[in-house]
């Protein structure tokens, strides 16, 4: 483990240079890691593990969806595909992936077939902190963990296929073995993780439903329609105020931040931008702290978690779903969105070349 200044703040991060894959090989070396639910996370994980070198089986619903999908991507039923709770009693850890409703639907089932000396495993602090909502308490003899990495599970597959890693937040909720330290490091470098950086389980669900909620897709998609809207009502084309609002942004501006950070982004853009962006950063940054304050104060209080819990509990859940993303999907926005991509391109530089 590393101490990383960050701003004047240290914090515990651990690199692949003090914590090599073959390190992370040998301390997991006689343990089978079951991967619970093929959904979100589980495929990205179970196949970077997969392709590490570690001793990995999946647990899946049978005669499902995810099922076949697991089966397409090389697991073998009866071999290393198995039903959830068989897969479990297979395993010395745990990895529970379902999504938060299934895991409080198999939580009862699941916390039967732990053993002394087992590591139950997470991603999502959801379960474990609100468990006064879900009734996930698990036996004092297991080591309970977290390994959270910083985006969906499709985007750390593509990333360990490209030879690069997502970065992951991980935290330790009960050692029982002594070992956990090692076994959540070791199962971070093993499905794919850049770096590890140290949080708790109630830190990491904080912050993801804030972000969630806020920057990464709520508070987005809210500030993409009203910008959109506006520039419609004052009689711009749908292309011009996609491209303006969207595509400039995803396709040019961010990887500029990601690659060098959003001072190196304005100082490589024209002189107009850069002083109309650095005068009203400080407007939108004001507007919306209150909403970011109301919204920290609901998932810490737990008013979020509540919300969440009652809506998936509902039989139509799913069908309301898709009745909100349709509507989201055949807005003007997302219409003109699929047009622009569809005209995007391919191969520029070749062509010109050509």
């Amino acid at each position: 483990m590393a101490k990383i200044n960050f701003g004047g703040v240290e914090e515990n991060v651990v690199t692949r240079d003090e914590f090599p894959l073959s390190k992370a090989q040998e301390v997991l070396k006689d343990e089978t890691i079951a991967v619970i639910g093929y959904g979100v996370q589980g495929p990205g994980q179970s196949m970077n593990l997969r392709d590490n070198g570690f001793n990995v089986i999946v647990g899946q619903r049978e005669s499902s969806p995810s099922w076949d999908k697991a089966v397409n991507d090389g697991w073998v039923p009866g071999e290393t595909l198995f039903p959830i709770m068989e897969a479990a009693e297979r395993a010395s850890i745990i990895q529970y992936l379902l999504s938060d409703a299934g895991q409080m639907a198999q939580w009862p089932e699941l916390k039967k077939r732990l053993k002394p000396g087992n590591a139950l495993y997470f991603s999502h602090g959801f379960g474990i902190t609100y468990n006064d909502q879900t009734g996930i308490v698990p036996p004092p003899d297991v080591d309970v963990i977290l390994v959270a990495p910083k985006g969906s599970g499709t985007s750390l597959r593509r990333l360990f296929v490209a030879g690069r890693g997502l970065n992951s937040s991980y935290a330790i909720y009960q050692d029982a073995t002594g070992r956990a330290q090692e076994r959540v490091v070791a199962l971070g470098i093993g499905v794919g993780s850049g770096y590890l950086f140290e949080t708790d389980f109630k830190k990491e669900v904080f912050s993801d439903l804030t972000g969630e909620r806020g920057i990464l897709m709520g508070a987005l998609a809210g500030l993409f329609e009203a910008q959109y809207n506006t520039l419609r009502k004052y009689g711009h084309s749908p292309s011009e105020a996609f491209n303006e609002t969207v595509e400039e942004l995803t396709q040019s501006l961010m990887p500029l931040v990601a690659e060098n950070g959003m001072d190196w982004m304005y100082a490589n853009t024209s002189t107009t931008a850069q002083r109309g962006a650095l005068d009203w950063r400080h407007k939108f940054r004001e507007a919306t702290t209150p909403v970011f304050e109301e919204l920290y104060e609901r998932v810490s209080s737990g008013e979020e978690a509540k919300v969440v819990i009652e809506a998936n509990s509902k039989a139509d859940y799913r069908s309301k779903l898709e009745e909100e993303l349709a509507e989201l999907r055949n807005s003007e926005l997302w219409q003109a969105g699929a047009k622009v991509r569809e005209l995007r391109p391919e191969r520029v530089g070749e062509e010109v070349k050509g």
